[in-house]
């Protein structure tokens, strides 16, 4: 193996582990010693491939909030009847949100903190399509009548609440882990019962 090969594979290995522990298991605080041990790498490494731990933990961030931005797109300017499109969504949301539940928690603190990740003139124009869609749903009878931004939230809202609470959840009502991931993996059908009339 060459040494950029293994340069290329040591990189990706600490992305992928520090991912791992900042999104899927809320540790935002993580030092460097703790990614280098978790991925088994020495500590320099993570200085020498990404300068500091910020700077590493900023591309992991932006990382995932183009992947986020890339799915809604893909799925919004996607040619598929509106009905399929909010059930790719929840499906790709539901698998994200397995693997990393606290990705959103911090993308929300981000935004909290004046750090607002999307150009306005792309944010306008999917929402532009968005609501001349759903206008559409409403007029066929598909969705009960209500304002676009309220379906959002719905869906918004189904989807990330029971992965946001699940230790809350499995703590106070003492639900297994397998057992949370068989509730998990209902959700899509009882979604789309609700978001959809028929």
């Amino acid at each position: 193996m060459s040494k950029q090969t293994k340069d290329i594979e040591t990189e990706v290995l600490i992305r992928k582990t520090a991912k791992q522990l900042f999104f899927g298991e809320g540790k935002f605080n993580a030092t460097t010693q703790e990614i280098a041990d978790a991925a088994g790498v020495n500590r320099t490494l993570i200085n020498y491939y990404f300068r500091s731990r910020d700077n590493l933990f900023n591309q992991i961030f932006e990382d995932a909030v183009k992947r986020e931005e890339q799915l809604r797109e893909k799925v919004l300017f996607s040619d598929l009847p509106f009905k399929e499109k909010i059930e790719m969504y929840i499906d790709d949301s539901l698998l994200q949100a397995k693997e990393y539940p606290y990705l959103e928690t911090y993308i929300v603190s981000r935004i909290n903190d004046g750090c607002f990740y999307k150009e306005e003139e792309e944010w306008e124009k999917f929402m532009q399509r968005f609501f001349k869609e759903f206008e559409v749903e409403m007029k066929k009878g598909t969705i009960e009548k209500m304002e676009p931004i309220q379906f959002i939230l719905n869906i918004a809202s189904l989807v990330s609440f029971p992965v946001a609470v699940r230790p809350l959840f499995q703590s106070t009502m003492r639900i297994s882990d397998k057992e949370y991931d068989r509730i998990l993996s209902e959700r899509k059908e009882i979604i789309m019962k609700m978001l959809f009339k028929n």
